[in-house]
């Protein structure tokens, strides 16, 4: 078609010409318009056909009801439903408190239900809810909320936005996920209007997060404010004074107690509690049922969660090899354990062996934790730090054996000779593994080591995490009666630093060595052969 020039009248031919490509591509518009509208109509049906579960749950007595009618009706097997498990994961879904805390042993199902939850006002236009995790990556790692999120989610019609972690329903309803790292990170939720606020792991959180947070909500949809939470025990967290009432003295949930619905206000500080809004307004005025609010607490047990122990029978197994600390937490939900001495190992947990009657050992090293503290003649450092090195060995079996433990005072140079001479004394065949301290003087360290055992195995590792959680495996290994000890002199200086960890005072020097070369057996090779026995220093 010939283009008019600026300035000149289009002719007819072109103006007609110009009329039909717009009607074309206003039909073609609207057939995508409609086309769009027909699968958001139908995504909203289907949507509302799943959810019809979580949709009937506002008490337990019309989930009853619903689940009764449901039973009897002829399935449908073009209808996904989605709902939650019965038990706890049912009861948390139905509460009506205006908070909501489900906590207890680790598998229990709280991750979901919280994903779940929200989906019950997703057919609201208006209607959003953020989920947080402490840190980003507990959002985005692999297994982790979000890919959760979207497996449930997206079989719903809800479009995913993984660069602000959302999920947009086709009513218009958004759910987010979102982070709380720092403390400061409060002030960016300041004149948000989120009718709905979940906590996953709220022990992760800090108080003044939780409450700050608490006290933003507000929105314009219609529905109630409510907040949800999950978390597996932690006696230092704030949520355990907080849930204190539904936990007994020992440190469990109380059955009886699980789902009970009490009501607060806040006096300062302090929380001031009654069973119902009259018995605020009652003790505390008028003025306390305005500002009152409900709390629960639903405890949680592995055993609710049928579904995770039909797919992954084995997750018992793994969380009876965790630690004793972390396994009346994990599994038990004991909410007053902490790690004290003597919980992580005991002396009986060891055989003796004597050294003649050694079998063939696969692989051995030798972990070290160094110090260069010399110990102060004028009592002035009372407990100098030590550098201990611990040899151990692991036979075709999976059995590990305590070869030997060098614990010493000694300067800075003489750190360098001892361990000199241990590897020396230990032979080629025996790997020395030394911790690596983050930064460049780590690094620096290693570097002048790696020079002075130059042709021998030296392996390291950053250190991170605490030295209780690094501790962890070994303790487990050593409950379960996998570890033996070859009979020595410093047996007792051993069982005696074992008995004592943590510390109080002082460093686990002997145990951080120990997890050093337990480490890099379990850990540190792929292939590996069986060799004869190793020398062993007397």
């Amino acid at each position: 078609m010939r283009q008019s020039t600026p300035g000149q009248v289009p002719s007819y031919r072109e103006q007609k010409a110009d009329f039909k490509r717009r009607s074309r591509e206003g039909k073609k518009q609207a057939a995508r318009n409609r086309k769009d509208a027909l699968v958001e109509e139908h995504a909203a049906r289907k949507l509302q056909a799943a959810l019809s579960a979580t949709a009937n749950l506002s008490s337990p007595r019309t989930y009853e009801k619903f689940r009764k009618q449901e039973l009897e009706a002829e399935p449908d097997p073009n209808v996904i439903k989605i709902g939650p498990q019965e038990g706890p994961q049912t009861d948390f879904l139905s509460c009506p408190a205006d908070m909501v805390i489900y906590g207890g042993s680790a598998g229990g199902g709280k991750s979901y239900g919280l994903l779940l939850d929200p989906l019950r006002y997703v057919v609201h236009p208006k209607f959003g809810a953020v989920i947080l995790r402490r840190t980003n990556p507990e959002i985005m790692n692999e297994g982790g909320l979000w890919d959760e999120a979207c497996g449930l989610y997206l079989p719903l019609g809800a479009r995913a936005r993984q660069d602000d972690k959302s999920f947009t329903f086709p009513s218009g309803a958004v759910i987010s996920l979102s982070h709380l790292q720092h403390e400061k990170n409060v002030y960016g939720w300041q004149g948000s209007q989120v009718p709905y606020l979940g906590f996953d792991e709220l022990t992760h959180f800090t108080e003044r997060q939780f409450w700050y947070l608490s006290s933003r909500q507000r929105n314009v949809s219609g529905i109630p404010n409510l907040i949800r939470c999950t978390c597996n025990p932690d006696p230092d967290s704030f949520v355990r004074k907080l849930i204190d009432w539904w936990i007994d003295a020992e440190g469990y949930a109380i059955p009886e107690r699980s789902g009970v619905i009490r009501w607060f206000i806040r006096s300062g500080d302090d929380l001031l509690w009654a069973f119902s809004k009259e018995e605020l307004i009652k003790k505390y005025g008028y003025e306390a049922g305005r500002h009152a609010k409900s709390l629960t607490f639903i405890r949680s047990t592995l055993e609710d969660n049928k579904i995770l122990l039909e797919k992954d029978p084995s997750y018992v197994a793994t969380l009876e090899s965790l630690p004793k600390v972390d396994r009346l937490r994990l599994k038990f939900g004991n909410w007053n354990i902490r790690p004290a001495s003597g919980l992580y190992f005991k002396r009986n947990w060891f055989e003796i062996v004597e050294r003649d009657k050694l079998p063939p050992l696969m692989k051995v090293c030798r972990g070290w934790d160094l110090a260069g503290t010399e110990e102060d003649k004028d009592k002035k450092n009372k407990e100098p730090a030590a550098t201990a090195g611990v040899q151990i060995a692991r036979d075709v079996h999976g059995i590990f054996y305590i070869l030997d433990v060098q614990y010493e005072r000694v300067s800075p140079g003489a750190v360098e000779n001892l361990i000199k001479r241990m590897a020396t004394q230990d032979g080629l065949r025996c790997t020395i593994r030394l911790p690596q301290d983050p930064g460049q003087a780590g690094k620096a360290q290693i570097v002048h080591f790696s020079k002075l055992l130059m042709g021998y195995t030296f392996k390291t590792r950053v250190m991170t995490g605490d030295k209780v959680t690094r501790a962890g495996p070994f303790s487990s290994m050593c409950e379960y009666g996998r570890v033996k000890v070859v009979r020595a002199k410093w047996n007792d200086n051993f069982f005696n630093h074992l008995e004592e960890f943590p510390p109080e005072v002082g460093s686990p020097d002997i145990v951080d060595a120990a997890v050093e070369a337990f480490h890099q057996l379990t850990t540190g090779g792929k292939n590996v052969k069986s060799v004869a026995p190793v020398s062993i220093p007397v």
